[in-house]
This record gives C-alpha cells, sequence and structure tokens, in this order.
C-alpha cells in the first residue's frame, strides 16, 4: 500500500480568527512553473486559512500541515473532473446530441457540448469550493509553534 507523507508548510501568522488562522507562506522555486497564475504569482507570498488547534497568535512563526487526503482529493476534483466533463460533453455532444441538432456539424456539437460541459463544472467546482472551505476537516492544520532553531 502507498503512504503518501503530509505537505508540510512553515509561515507567519497574519491574523487570527477564533479557531482559524491566516497564514502568509513564503513562495517556493516550484511556483514559478506553474501555468495557472491563481494564486497571484507576482508576490513573494500567499496566504492559506488554517485551522489553529494550538492558539498560536499573530506574528508567530508556525508549521502548516495538509493531509494528504485532503490534497489529493482537492486536486482531483479541481483538475480530473474538469477534464472529465470536457470528454463526457464532447463524446454525449457528437454521438448523441449530433442526431437532435441534424443541420449543425458534428464536430462543432462535439466541442460545443464538451466546452459547455467544461465551463458548467467551473461553475460547480467555484461552489463546492466556497461550501467546503467552511468546513474544519477540510483545512490546513497549524501542527506547531516553530523555534528560531526550527525555521528554516
Amino acid at each position: 500500500m502507498v503512504k503518501f507523507k503530509s505537505m508540510e508548510e512553515f509561515g507567519i501568522i497574519e491574523s487570527v480568527h477564533g479557531k482559524t488562522a491566516t497564514v502568509k507562506i513564503p513562495r517556493k522555486t516550484m511556483c514559478e512553473g506553474c501555468s495557472l497564475g491563481t494564486c497571484k504569482p507576482a508576490e513573494q507570498s500567499m496566504e492559506i486559512e488554517a485551522f489553529n488547534p494550538i492558539d498560536a497568535q499573530v506574528g508567530q512563526r508556525v508549521k502548516v500541515v495538509i493531509k494528504p487526503y485532503t490534497y489529493l482529493k482537492e486536486s482531483f476534483i479541481v483538475y480530473g473532473i474538469p477534464a472529465l466533463s470536457l470528454v463526457i460533453g464532447a463524446i454525449s455532444g457528437k454521438e448523441i446530441f449530433s442526431s437532435y441538432f441534424s443541420n449543425i456539424d458534428s464536430d462543432t456539437l462535439s466541442a460545443l457540448f464538451g466546452f459547455g460541459a467544461l465551463i458548467i463544472s467551473f461553475l460547480f467546482i467555484k461552489i463546492w469550493s466556497i461550501s467546503s472551505g467552511k468546513k474544519q476537516h477540510n483545512k490546513s492544520v497549524i501542527e506547531k509553534v516553530l523555534n528560531e532553531k526550527d525555521w528554516i
């Protein structure tokens, strides 16, 4: 059985809101190659919302852990579902709906239904991300406050 290691990040707490905290994490070199650019690649750091069970305070350096299950599940949802929607939409557009729209080329229908399904999947993912972001088990967790010798 394959065991996945938890993803660990180190950052500084920017603000605390009850049992959650906003943590500012410096960008890694792997961020430079990312073509998405959704987390503001021009900035030197990114901010994440993390569960704060140890009551860390503003300004403290902390270790934040993301469970492998959460990371893999969210990666599948963000990348897998849109790809699957594109393929299913394209196939259904060509094979099913081409008989209903006989005056339109089947390849055009395939492209329209494929991209339509892709856009709908992005909307569902956006709605899902808003609702799942409020659940504690989907959040990153602040594991410990770092001493000077622990800080990397």
